[in-house]
């Protein structure tokens, strides 16, 4: 069994182990997220909810694998990372190796509108919408048909200047949709280096709001859609 670490700062530290993309592209939004709020998340999920433990978990536009690597050091069962890039993949798959979690990860190379099966948690820091508009409502969609409890990253919605988790009226219509209720929401602030040519700080930090989401049983989804079709 995989050692699960305690401390959240043995977790960042680990965590700052697992190398970045080697050449992000900016049409996927591809930003590493910070050890910080990744040890967030998974601190969360693990030990709030109690979602990593033992559980099957899906990592949605995983990256280099921070989310899912992580997972799997905190005790997940088995824990699949499903990119569309090849290149991320790739790097997931050496990271794995490094932390000494390739036993328990696997790794798909494919759009996650691919995906299927049941998952106990899924984790995802999703694009923003920032270049193509509803990418994020995709990943929210596909989490929901897969994870009973979701964990997403999304841009904060800022109250009046004020440093507070307050929900998009726009993620909450498209989560209800898709059948899910939204159980927490946690402010956090992420920070992204200088990484391409349109940048114009050294490191821009900006706030990011943490979604934890429950799929309502299926008869609730099938009523919804009943709704929806009639």
């Amino acid at each position: 069994m995989q050692k699960r670490l305690v401390r959240k700062l043995d977790l960042e530290k680990a965590i700052a182990q697992i190398a970045p993309h080697p050449s992000p592209k900016a049409y996927l939004e591809q930003y590493t997220i910070t050890p910080e709020v990744a040890a967030e998340i998974l601190f969360t999920a693990a030990y709030i909810y109690n979602d990593i433990t033992d559980k099957k978990v899906a990592d949605l536009g995983c990256g280099t694998g921070r989310l899912a690597i992580a997972a799997a050091l905190l005790g997940a069962e088995e824990v699949v990372g499903v990119d569309i890039d090849k290149i991320a993949i790739k790097q997931a798959v050496i990271n794995a190796e490094k932390l000494g979690v390739k036993a328990k990860t696997s790794w798909v190379t494919a759009s996650i509108e691919v995906i299927r099966g049941s998952f106990d948690t899924v984790l995802q820091n999703p694009p923003f919408g920032v270049q193509k508009r509803g990418t994020d409502l995709k990943f929210l969609e596909k989490a929901l048909q897969i994870g009973r409890r979701v964990y997403s990253l999304h841009k904060s919605v800022r109250a009046a200047g004020r440093q507070k988790a307050v929900p998009s009226p726009f993620l909450e219509r498209s989560i209800e949709r898709n059948g899910g209720e939204i159980k927490a929401i946690s402010f956090l602030l992420m920070n992204i280096p200088h990484m391409f040519a349109f940048h114009q700080k050294r490191v821009h930090r900006f706030p990011v709001n943490l979604y934890v989401i429950e799929r309502k049983n299926k008869r609730f989804i099938e009523q919804q859609k009943g709704k929806v079709s009639s």
